[in-house]
């Protein structure tokens, strides 16, 4: 708890120890940032305990279709031995022989939803190897956070989100970094309103060097609204206390801050 609220980080990214300090470091490559955590479960807990975060949403990315059950396993016995405090993502491939087993095995293992970072990853949100999981994620009812947005690719941008949401209008999708990283405002011009489309505020702040980055946040929110906007760090990249800091700087009522920090992902993901 902070303020009187309950927090959900709704954007975490951990590693087995042993791998940790490389994987955090090719993301550090990826964006050109220096991380403030170490990428495990121990640190996330710690760090984010300590600034008021009750639950964390934690995931991991397959880069190779072989990686995909290892990832899952993972994270499914880390949210098993989180006492509570961590709700876990499975990780897909589009490449994989079997993205249906893949599904129903992340799901069997306790796993709320998935995660994709197509930028990392190398194939396009719309590419129709993804078309049997988003298919299935439906029929699951089964969220999927995505990567959004790169002004150097164009893997994950909203003209490759929309045609998914549209194609797949029951498929619960959070956008991740309002959308759209690196071109937050363009992509809230297009993606706003969609009705199967949530949006989480991870990697937003830090990266706004133009502008009141306070306005710019503000904006977003109440351009994609306060019932649609998730609370996330993108630990380890940032600091869940400097980040909280800046969200409770925002000119939000209680009633708006308490969705944003926890009831959206409880709607998203489960409580």
């Amino acid at each position: 708890m902070r303020n009187g609220f309950e927090i959900w980080d709704a954007h975490c990214h951990i590693y087995p120890e042993k791998i940790a300090e490389k994987a955090v470091a090719g993301t550090d490559a990826f964006y050109s940032t220096v991380a403030d955590g170490r990428g495990t479960v121990r640190d996330l807990t710690e760090r984010g305990g300590a600034a008021g975060v009750d639950r964390f949403v934690v995931q991991s990315v397959a880069t190779t279709p072989k990686q995909v059950g290892s990832i899952n396993a993972f994270i499914a016995a880390e949210v098993a031995e989180g006492n509570g405090k961590l709700t876990g993502l499975g990780t897909i491939h589009p490449a994989s022989d079997d993205m249906e087993g893949d599904i129903r095995r992340l799901v069997g293992l306790g796993l709320r939803g998935i995660k994709i970072h197509p930028d990392i990853q190398k194939y396009r949100i719309d590419d129709p190897l993804f078309f049997p999981a988003y298919a299935l994620c439906e029929e699951l009812d089964l969220p999927i956070l995505m990567h959004t947005g790169d002004s150097r690719y164009d893997y994950s941008n909203p003209n490759r989100l929309l045609p998914v949401l549209r194609r797949f209008p029951r498929l619960r999708v959070v956008g991740a970094h309002f959308g759209g990283w690196s071109i937050w405002e363009e992509a809230a011009e297009q993606l706003a309103g969609i009705p199967n489309l949530w949006v989480d505020c991870s990697s937003t702040m830090p990266f706004m060097k133009s502008g009141d980055p306070h306005e710019r946040v503000t904006a977003l929110i109440r351009r994609y609204g306060v019932d649609r906007v998730l609370f996330g760090t993108d630990y380890p990249m940032w600091s869940p206390e400097k980040e909280l800091e800046f969200f409770f700087e925002l000119p939000l009522t209680n009633t708006e801050r308490r969705a944003i920090l926890s009831e959206n992902a409880k709607q998203v993901y489960g409580t």
